[in-house]
């Protein structure tokens, strides 16, 4: 594999890490989020995945991203009876987007993506050295 497709790969790997954080921040912005009414959903956690592709051109696999898939586990529950989507026991609805789990996967990508680009910087670095030597 030549330096050209290693950058490939890595600047794959930053794009799939990029959509990973664009979900995570949207995520964490509805957060605090409730249903609107009695009997509605409050907004649903954002996950996604990745797959990899074979990009012909390069004869390489790179990260893309799979799916952005709603997280399916339960909803919250909190005490609220004089809210207008309070149900019968006096319960409101909550978002199931735990704060704590967006931050570390928003670390994660982010240290992802920071790898990613010291790839990239350093065969970069190997390029520029290569043409140095050949002058």
């Amino acid at each position: 594999m030549d330096l050209g497709s290693s950058m490939m790969i890595s600047t794959s790997g930053m794009k799939a890490q990029g959509a990973r954080m664009r979900i995570i921040a949207e995520n964490m912005a509805n957060s605090s989020s409730i249903a609107p009414s009695e009997g509605e959903d409050p907004y649903r956690r954002k996950v996604i995945s990745f797959t990899n592709q074979l990009d012909r051109e390069l004869g390489v696999r790179t990260v893309q991203v799979d799916k952005i898939a709603k997280d399916r586990s339960d909803f919250g529950r909190r005490y609220d009876p004089g809210h207008p989507a309070a149900d019968a026991d006096g319960y409101v609805r909550t978002t199931n987007v735990e704060a704590l789990v967006e931050s570390n996967d928003m670390r994660e990508a982010q240290r992802t993506y920071q790898a990613n680009l010291s790839a990239v910087d350093a065969a970069k670095t190997m390029m520029m050295r290569t043409l140095d030597l050949l002058r």
